[in-house]
C-alpha cells in the first residue's frame, strides 16, 4: 500500500540539519505539513523527549535523520559515544512511534554498517555477513541495530516501516568543521583556506588509495520521500550512484575546482578507513524508481560555491 504525502504530517528528527534541510522542502513539495524535531527542544536519547516529539506533532509519518556523526578522526575519538547516542535515538524513537500508532516510519542507516571487506559493490543482504570496518563500527553497529527493531517491530506490532543506507553524503550546508566534518566538505575547506593563503602544501590523511561513493544530499532527499511513499517493511535499501572515486582522485578533483595549485602530501601513518565502498543500487531502482541524477564534477562545483558564500556559517555547521 503506498503513502501519499499530500495532506499527510510527517515528522523529521533531524531536519533542521544537513540532509533534513533538503528533506522538509522535498516533502513539503510533495504536499505534506512537515514538522521539525530540534536537538535544542528535544534530546532524542531520553525516552521521554521522544515520546513529547511524537505525541505533540501527531504525525502520519516519521523520517529519522538525526544523528551523532563525524569522519574518522571524531569516530575514533568518540566511539562510546557514538554507539550509545545513535543507539538510544533510534530505539527510543521508534519505541514512540510504535506507541503513538504512527503509520509508517522511515529510518535512515549508513553504509558504515556494512562489513569491512563485503564483495563490491555492497548487495543489501550481505549487511551481516562480518564486522564493520573498525574505525567506525560502534556508529556502524547501533544504526544496523536499529534495522533489526525495524523487522521485529513489524513481525510482532505489525509497524510499517523502510531503512535506507545512503553514500556518503555532500552539497551545500554540510558540516565544514574540520574536526567533525566528513571528506568532501574537509577537503573543500583545507583547499580553500590553502589557496587563499599561498600554502604550498595541504596535509591529508592516510594514501589516498581507498575508494568511496557520493551522492549529492538533493538525490538523496529525493530517494528518502520516494521511501516514505513506496516502502512499506524495513529491508536494507541502498540509495547512491554506484559509482566509485579513489580518494587521491577526489582530492585532485577537488584542488583543481578550488584552484589550488599547490602540492597534496599524503600522510599513510595516518589512518584512511575502509579500502573500497561502492553500492549496488538495483534494489532502490526496481522498488523506488531511484536514479541519482547530480553529476560529482556538477555538485563538487556547487558545494566549492557554497562554502565561499557561506563560510561563517559552513565553519560552524551542526550536523542535526
Amino acid at each position: 500500500m503506498s503513502f501519499n504525502c499530500d495532506g499527510r504530517r510527517i515528522l523529521v528528527t533531524g531536519g533542521a540539519g544537513f540532509l533534513g534541510s533538503h528533506v522538509v522542502p522535498v516533502l513539503e513539495g510533495r504536499g505534506a505539513t512537515v514538522g521539525v524535531v530540534r536537538h535544542s527542544e528535544h534530546d532524542l536519547t531520553r525516552a521521554e523527549d521522544c515520546q513529547a516529539a511524537v505525541e505533540s506533532f501527531a504525525p502520519d509519518a516519521v523520517v529519522h535523520l538525526a544523528a551523532a556523526v563525524g569522519g574518522i578522526g571524531a569516530n575514533r575519538e568518540h566511539p562510546g559515544s557514538f554507539f550509545r547516542d545513535n543507539a538510544l535515538m533510534g530505539i527510543n524513537l521508534i519505541e514512540a512511534c510504535r506507541q503513538a500508532e504512527v503509520t509508517k516510519i522511515v529510518v535512515v542507516g549508513t553504509v558504515c554498517a556494512y562489513p569491512s571487506h563485503p564483495p563490491v559493490p555492497f548487495q543489501e543482504d550481505s549487511m551481516w555477513d562480518g564486522f564493520p570496518e573498525p574505525t567506525n563500527a560502534p556508529y556502524g553497529i547501533a544504526k544496523r541495530a536499529l534495522q533489526t527493531m525495524l523487522s521485529a517491530y513489524r513481525d510482532e506490532f505489525g509497524m510499517s516501516s523502510a531503512y535506507i543506507l545512503p553514500a556518503n553524503l555532500y552539497g551545500p550546508r554540510d558540516d565544514f568543521d574540520l574536526e567533525t566534518s566528513h571528506v568532501i566538505p574537509a577537503l573543500i575547506r583545507k583547499m580553500v583556506e590553502a589557496r587563499e593563503t599561498g600554502a604550498d602544501e595541504v596535509h591529508l590523511w592516510g594514501d589516498g588509495s581507498p575508494s568511496r561513493e557520493f551522492l549529492h544530499v538533493r538525490d538523496c532527499a529525493e530517494g528518502l520521500a520516494l521511501a516514505v511513499e513506496k516502502l512499506e517493511e524495513p529491508i536494507p535499501v541502498n540509495l547512491g550512484t554506484g559509482c566509485e572515486i579513489r580518494i587521491r582522485e577526489l582530492a585532485e578533483l577537488i584542488a583543481e575546482t578550488v584552484g589550488y595549485t599547490g602540492r597534496l602530501r599524503w600522510d599513510a601513518d595516518m589512518p584512511g578507513g575502509q579500502e573500497r565502498r561502492c553500492l549496488d543500487v538495483s534494489r532502490a531502482r526496481e522498488l523506488l524508481g531511484f536514479e541519482a541524477s547530480i553529476r560529482l564534477e556538477k555538485g563538487l562545483q556547487e558545494t566549492v560555491d557554497w562554502h565561499r558564500a557561506n563560510r561563517p556559517v559552513a565553519a560552524g555547521a551542526a550536523a542535526g
